[in-house]
């Protein structure tokens, strides 16, 4: 049940927050120009303030739907999910964000399940107008839907859950929704509650009585803060020397997670913040509390940007309220009921938490069972699809066992949901550790964060190398696997004219389409196979360090591949990779095991980011082919 709220919560979140900026301005352009706002009599602002409506009405549901779209059905998806939030928002004068969570998806849905069922049916040279064509159609289509049907039935949902609200705030019960909120969010499944419910329906709200309390329901950062001042008092050992900096990040930063471990290390003090959060919000109601807008992060900074024109009394009363009584309960409860329990291990576990509430896998130091560096006699390497990082990280620990001397160990990879039973060593990225724990339990499992010169290959070739000091090396029987199979001469897997030199920064996105063009130009896969690719960087980053990526599809879509093939772009100038730097972007489209070559002679010419820096800088489309085809 948990995991189907935080799926939940993820899926609405996915769509809220990518466009909180939108909101936040929204919110910023009504306190400031709105005839009462604080600058509405300035001369100006009757011209600015005619953006406000349109906002709501249009831009900010629009907005919902494109991204929703685009998580199910990618760019076709978004701009078919728009087309079907704009048909509900035409069907009436009511906002329409719930709307737009069911007609962006809708359409994003839509879109996919037709691209599947043209797959393989579309002539040649008619793919632009049949794509063109029927984002159009389909989305037209949903739009008129939507108008009659699914815009009506959303008004009828937005009355009944706004009565709801009304009903609470009415009978003075709306401060009984911190019951539900302050445990939700120590188990991360406050993002179902607050971005599905609160945010949309509170932007409605304030449009008409410009605030909403609900904005401060779980944004509050007063109950936080009283639970962390009473570590400082009540607290012991680790935890009293570190709730003071904590209660300044939480408090001033609006990082509420960091006083989440504080809660799990004790869990009865959840009732501090609870009952905190309880007055602060029965006070935010008494004093006619609220903001003109979603408060994102929730520190005090945020709070008070989004505190209309004479709010502010009620506003830092609701949160003194909370940040007193959440300390005074919270200190009772460490006084007499408090644990010297382990800092380090809550931390744990709410990246455990949180990485759950994600859809990840729990990074780790080292999980899996105790095996004797001794008795190793085979090391798998797990990524998601097993065609590309894993086949890399296995050559280099390949090589640097080779050149220790280390014999009769194999080096093999695998996807991860394809661990074979008889390995002792699993080495994975961080983000898979978790499954690969559960496919192979026998195994240890050692978590990465990239697969290319990751510090853990010497650590784990020097720990084997110790081992087998005083223990006569095993013969390198049929068990060793040779570096690569050699392909067959007359197989050319990198074609120069899908060398690409000095390209212009792009997404990651933009790149990984432009490699998966060029491979359906090529011949190499199905025009899906793009999808596929995008989805494969959706679920787990192509980027894999040393300033490389190896952009492949996911497992679905490997029937999608006609023959092997691999693309190879550069980019001197670096593109930010969510996070990461990436100036090598090699595509990878494999049947077999054809591409292996190629893959371990970007390792030996690409191990670093120095070295993949000097390659970009220097590279010609002779040099590399030759090199990565083996022919130099």
């Amino acid at each position: 049940m948990k995991e189907r709220v935080q799926k939940f919560g993820r899926f609405l979140s996915g769509m809220v927050m990518p466009n909180i900026g939108a909101f936040i301005a929204w919110g910023l352009i009504a306190a400031l120009f709105i005839p009462d706002g604080w600058l509405g009599k300035w001369g100006p602002a009757g011209t600015i303030n005619n953006m406000v409506g349109p906002m709501l009405s249009y831009l900010l549901p629009i907005l919902i739907g494109y991204t929703g779209g685009r998580a199910v059905g990618g760019q076709k998806g978004a701009v078919t999910g728009a087309l079907a939030t704009l048909g509900a928002i035409a069907s009436t004068e009511s906002t329409m964000f719930i709307g737009a969570m069911i007609c962006g998806p809708l359409g994003g849905w839509c879109i996919k399940k037709f691209d599947q069922s043209m797959e393989g049916h579309i002539p040649a040279g008619f793919e632009m107008v049949v794509n063109n064509f029927s984002v159009g159609i389909i989305g037209g289509i949903l739009a008129v839907l939507s108008i009659f049907v699914i815009g009506p039935a959303c008004v009828v949902v937005t009355d009944i859950l706004g009565s709801g609200v009304g009903f609470l705030v009415e009978h003075s019960l709306l401060p009984l929704t911190a019951v539900l909120v302050e445990p939700a969010k120590v188990l991360f499944l406050n993002n179902a509650i607050n971005h599905g419910v609160f945010t949309p329906i509170g932007t409605a709200e304030a449009l008409e009585a410009g605030k909403s309390i609900l904005f401060m329901i779980e944004s509050n950062p007063g109950p936080g803060l009283g639970l962390l001042l009473a570590y400082c008092v009540a607290g012991k050992g680790e935890t009293r020397s570190s709730a003071g900096a904590a209660a300044f990040i939480q408090f001033v930063g609006g990082i509420h997670e960091i006083y989440f471990p504080y809660v799990l290390m004790n869990p009865i003090v959840i009732l501090g913040p609870m009952i905190g959060n309880i007055a602060g919000i029965f006070t935010l109601s008494m004093l006619g509390g609220g903001l003109v807008a979603a408060a994102s992060p929730g520190s005090i900074i945020a709070e008070m940007l989004m505190t209309p024109k004479g709010g502010y009394i009620a506003n830092i009363a609701g949160i003194a309220v909370a940040a007193v009584v959440s300390f005074l309960i919270s200190a009772f409860l460490l006084k007499f009921f408090g644990k010297d329990a382990s800092l380090e291990e809550a931390q744990a576990q709410v990246a455990a938490n949180k990485a759950a509430s994600k859809g990840q896998a729990i990074p780790a130091a080292s999980t899996g069972a105790s095996v004797d560096a001794r008795d190793v006699r085979k090391i798998v390497f797990a990524c998601d699809a097993g065609m590309g990082s894993s086949a890399m990280g296995a050559t280099m620990v390949r090589n640097k066992l080779k050149d220790a001397g280390i014999t009769g160990i194999e080096v093999i990879h695998h996807p991860v949901s394809e661990i074979p039973g008889d390995c002792q060593i699993v080495v994975t990225h961080h983000e898979l550790s978790g499954r690969a724990a559960q496919r192979a339990p026998q195994a240890r499992i050692i978590p990465i964060k990239n697969f290319m010169g990751a510090p853990e290959y010497d650590v784990l070739v020097k720990e084997l190398l110790d081992a087998r000091k005083d223990v006569p090396a095993p013969a390198p029987a049929a068990m060793e696997t040779p570096e690569a199979e050699e392909s067959p001469a007359a197989v050319t897997l990198l074609e120069r004219k899908n060398i690409v030199l000095g390209c212009a920064p792009v997404t990651p996105e933009e790149a990984i389409q432009a490699c998966g063009r060029r491979m359906v130009d090529s011949g190499y896969v199905d025009e899906a196979y793009i999808q596929g690719m995008l989805d494969r960087e959706a679920s787990f980053s192509v980027a894999i360090g040393s300033h490389v990526a190896i952009p492949h599809g996911t497992n679905d879509v490997k029937p999608l591949i006609k023959r092997t093939g691999v693309v190879v772009m550069t980019y001197p100038d670096g593109i930010d990779w969510n996070g990461d730097k990436v100036k090598l972007v090699v595509g990878i489209a494999a049947k077999g095991d054809e591409h292996l070559e190629i893959l371990g002679r970007i390792v030996g010419i690409a191990s670093t980011d120095e070295d993949t820096d000097a390659l970009v800088a220097s590279a010609d489309t002779e040099t590399l082919f030759k090199k990565l085809n083996g022919l130099a």
